[in-house]
């Protein structure tokens, strides 16, 4: 309640103003009193001050026609029979008492003594007085919700617009109060359940761009009488953005949480080498990781081409995510949304919250775009569309979202012949292909694999719950031997064969695979093309000091009486053949 009458009490309200007579008074003394205090009653009291009784100046005015004996004493005529009330009642009883009784005034006692009086007047005036307090909490407290609130009549005019609904609607409550609501809004949901007489409740609707809304409405009813019909209209757009922000968040760790599961099981987070080709790479990398310049990364698959793009990203220092999309991974029919993401409804099997797309979720970080040449050629133009405008539009959505990110785009195809063949857009190759890093093979980094080698012979021994410390030489020789098609993955999954069959602490050559142990028999002469007489003596000359080494068990100087050269020689040779 705004207003709780039963606390407000009699002594707080009654009046001292009053004409009180000795019952042995006459008339004419209290025809006389009235006139000189524009009073309406007077009290009769006894010798002692008891209260006895009242006369009026009804009661007066009737004496007077009836030409009454104005010598007669007060008390002949009096009303003995009083209504009275004691000071510590509420207000609210004597208002009740004096409507149940028909009577306008109500003496106040204490014991049998008068106190005060409460009038007619009084109460009239105190409750308007209350009435217009309430009235001034109620715009007050209806002003400071953040809900817009509109009332109408039983004519359907608007009796009450808040200021949020002004806010809301941007229509001013001196503009709309006092008029019908239809004039202004003739779908509003007021109006209908005007005529409906029908609750409704938690209604969604979008009146302007980027605003919505939730309203509820209801008609009111008092004693059966229809009066009119109130209205809430909560803004929940700050709402919805906050709902967007928080599934923006929620993808962003669904995706972080796959990303860590999935280097929680590779070891490989580095680029790891000592390669002199490999390292020109990393200086080029170093150059351009600091800019926004986008980047093609070539090489044949297997070589490290994400591992690279992620080490780039990394120096750069962006803030924002690093995104990797294996472009030949993703169904034709996903890639629109994978990539940009859709509003809340937009297809059929659509998550009910809508989603964010992967270019969103690189904003302000990198996108790696993996095998960019099995990207379909209609995305290649959406693709294409995004590096010049630099916005994206979500598929179902009406707006567009600025992004800033850097395109790494890697493959391990001729980009160029496909582009002269057709099958690939020239503008979007030269759009990606700013600055081209071409990673080495590893048949190409020579003492690199035995680097490789120990890197992830140390990680997926962790990962296995293994305790592995060495690999016999033999199996080294054999391994660095061998020519890795596959690459660096391939040695990778080599290495972690080797780690799950092994049963001791060290690796040796009863594990190696027979398809290797093959291979290196056929072409442990031939390194370089079958004619190339130099690329064979070197390969010739390698094997030869690795069979020395082994013998020596890695003495060098041994190793070098053993082959009859000097032992600079020998250091000279193992280091320009990087077989350290």
């Amino acid at each position: 309640m705004l207003y709780n009458y039963d606390e407000i009490l009699v002594k707080d309200v009654m009046r001292k103003d009053y004409i009180m007579l000795s019952e042995n008074c006459k008339i004419k003394d209290g025809i006389k009193s009235l006139l000189e205090n524009n009073m309406k009653e007077i009290f009769i009291t006894d010798e002692k001050k008891n209260l006895k009784g009242i006369i009026t100046a009804t009661d007066i005015s009737r004496f007077m026609k009836q030409k009454v004996n104005e010598e007669m004493l007060m008390k002949e005529y009096m009303v003995d029979k009083l209504i009275t009330v004691c000071e510590d009642e509420s207000l609210r009883i004597c208002r009740n008492v004096m409507i149940e009784n028909e009577i306008g005034t109500l003496p106040v006692v204490r014991d049998t003594y008068l106190v005060g009086v409460i009038r007619k007047q009084e109460i009239m005036n105190f409750f308007y007085m209350a009435l217009e307090k309430a009235g001034i909490k109620l715009e007050h407290v209806v002003n400071s919700l953040h809900e817009a609130v509109c009332v109408i009549d039983e004519n359907g005019k608007v009796i009450l617009w808040n200021k949020s609904a002004e806010k809301l609607h941007n229509v001013a409550a001196s503009e709309i109060i006092g008029k019908p609501l239809a004039d202004f809004f003739p779908e509003a949901m007021n109006v209908k359940v005007f005529h409906t007489k029908k609750p409704v409740e938690n209604v969604y609707h979008s009146p302007r761009e980027n605003c919505h809304i939730v309203i509820s409405s209801v008609p009111i009813f008092i004693d059966e009488s229809f009066l009119g019909v109130v209205s809430t209209e909560q803004d929940v757009s700050e709402l919805q953005k906050l709902v967007k922000e928080l599934q923006k968040a929620n993808d962003t760790l669904v995706f972080l949480k796959k990303e860590v599961e999935r280097y929680a099981n590779d070891g490989f987070g580095k680029v790891i080498g000592k390669n002199l080709e490999l390292l020109k790479k990393i200086e080029i990398a170093r150059q351009v990781g600091k800019t926004k310049v986008n980047i093609l990364i070539t090489g044949e698959s297997g070589t490290g081409k994400e591992v690279f793009a992620r080490a780039i990203h990394d120096y750069s220092g962006e803030k924002g995510l690093f995104i990797p999309i294996n472009c030949s991974a993703i169904p034709n029919e996903l890639f629109e949304s994978e990539l940009f993401g859709y509003e809340q409804g937009a297809f059929t099997g659509a998550n009910k919250k809508g989603k964010m797309g992967l270019f969103e979720m690189a904003n302000e970080g990198t996108i790696f775009l993996d095998e960019i040449g099995d990207l379909p050629m209609f995305m290649q133009a959406k693709l294409l569309r995004v590096l010049q405008d630099k916005v994206v539009r979500r598929i179902g959505g009406e707006h567009y979202t600025d992004i800033n990110m850097r395109v790494i785009s890697a493959t391990n195809k001729n980009l160029k012949e496909m582009v002269e063949s057709g099958i690939f857009r020239e503008d979007l190759y030269y759009r990606l292909d700013v600055v081209q890093i071409q990673l080495p093979p590893l048949r190409e980094r020579g003492g690199d694999i035995v680097l490789l080698i120990n890197y992830f012979l140390k990680e997926l021994s962790k990962q296995n719950n293994k305790e592995i410390t060495k690999i016999d030489p033999e199996v080294m020789e054999v391994l660095q031997r061998y020519v890795w098609k596959g690459n660096i993955r391939e040695l990778k999954n080599t290495v972690e064969y080797l780690v799950v069959l092994c049963r001791g602490d060290t690796i040796t050559t009863d594990l190696i695979p027979n398809y290797i142990i093959e291979e290196t028999k056929k072409k442990k002469y031939k390194v370089g093309g079958p004619l190339d007489l130099n690329k064979s003596l070197i390969a010739f000359e390698i094997d030869l000091i690795r069979q020395a080494l082994k013998l020596a068990k890695g003495n060098k100087a041994q190793a070098a009486k053993l082959l009859n050269i000097p032992r600079t020689t020998l250091y000279s040779k193992i280091k320009n053949y990087e077989m350290d």
